[in-house]
């Protein structure tokens, strides 16, 4: 049902099908229970393939209905130019366990599967965006003859796509669970605040382009660290990660001045109005554009005055929105925050 037609040697083998001691083979046994069980379809790996024309003769001596076959081909991955069977003493990949460990949602190493499977169903998935995967018929005709590709970077890919689409509950809850067993102390500050837990993962979570930065539960601490004083403080003690073209000394004093006329009540809209504003009092372009046209006449623009900001903050230069962070932080915790940058 998968190679189609083949044509194999008819079996010229006097196969042993019960031993001595009165158990019978695989090969007996196989044909014998299939038939009892009323087995219409025998779906099995590549290397019972020589073994079809014994147990079809054996299904016709005993003048049984045969079943239909399908021997599905081995999982291959890419090593060096060459590809090879997925193995499971090589390949952590092979393991199950590796999939609980690295926090992959299981219902994302499910997806890959059916799409290894079927390569359709991404496609099928585009259009059925919130259908469960079990509606996907899977057909055994579109299966790889050959075998299909292990590719990490695929799993990892629609992982995103899946998580991404999860609710802060969801993802606040699995993470949390995940910790508990790989991650004590995550899941310890996670599941101090369970209300702080889920504003965090809900940053960027229900717009038009929801954020797609997390693929397993292992992402989890290095997104978040910067929420929780215990692990930011311990991440800046190898210093700050200011952009190449930031001066340390520079970054300072736009903190030091922003931290006189930040309003932590301000709105998302009056709060960039009012950076825009600060940047023309310390020398920058409040838009990208005006810097380009004359950039002799700026220190830099908008977006390297919130780069410093961002970095005192969270000491990532990419994160989620700014304004959103500080907003979960809270007011104490964003001065706190600026004037450790502010004493150096």
């Amino acid at each position: 049902l998968i190679k189609g037609d083949i044509e194999m040697p008819e079996n010229y083998q006097d196969a042993v099908i019960l031993k001595s001691d009165g158990l019978p083979t695989y090969h007996f046994a196989h044909v014998v229970d299939d038939h009892l069980m009323r087995t219409t379809h025998v779906i099995r790996g590549d290397e019972w393939l020589s073994s079809a024309p014994l147990h079809v003769q054996l299904f016709e001596m005993l003048e049984w209905e045969k079943p239909y076959f399908a021997h599905i081909s081995p999982v291959m991955k890419i090593e060096g130019n060459s590809k090879r069977k997925l193995s499971k003493r090589k390949d952590p990949e092979a393991d199950v366990s590796f999939y609980h460990e690295q926090g992959f949602p299981s219902v994302s190493v499910i997806e890959y599967l059916v799409n290894l499977i079927n390569s359709d169903f991404e496609e099928w998935r585009r259009d059925n965006p919130t259908e469960p995967n079990t509606n996907f018929e899977i057909k055994l005709e579109r299966m790889s003859v050959s075998g299909a590709m292990f590719d990490i970077v695929k799993l990892t890919d629609m992982s995103k796509d899946i998580i991404a689409a999860m609710t802060e509950e969801e993802v606040y809850k699995a993470a949390l669970e995940w910790a508990k067993e790989y991650d004590v102390e995550l899941a310890e500050l996670l599941g101090k605040d369970e209300l702080y837990g889920r504003r965090i993962f809900s940053i960027d979570r229900y717009g038009e382009k929801p954020r797609k930065d997390l693929a397993k539960w292992l992402d989890v601490r290095g997104h978040i660290f910067y929420f929780f004083d215990a692990l930011f403080y311990e991440d800046i003690k190898g210093g700050y990660s200011f952009a190449e073209t930031m001066e340390p000394d520079e970054a300072k004093r736009i903190v030091s001045e922003y931290i006189k006329i930040y309003n932590h009540s301000d709105s998302k809209e009056m709060w960039f109005d009012r950076v825009k504003e600060f940047c023309e009092t310390i020398g920058y372009s409040k838009n990208v554009k005006s810097f380009k046209k004359n950039p002799g006449v700026y220190k830099g623009h908008v977006g390297d005055v919130t780069g410093a900001i961002r970095v005192a903050l969270t000491n990532r230069r990419n994160t989620p929105d700014l304004y959103e962070i500080m907003q979960i932080m809270g007011e104490k915790k964003v001065m706190e925050r600026f004037e450790k940058v502010i004493k150096g």
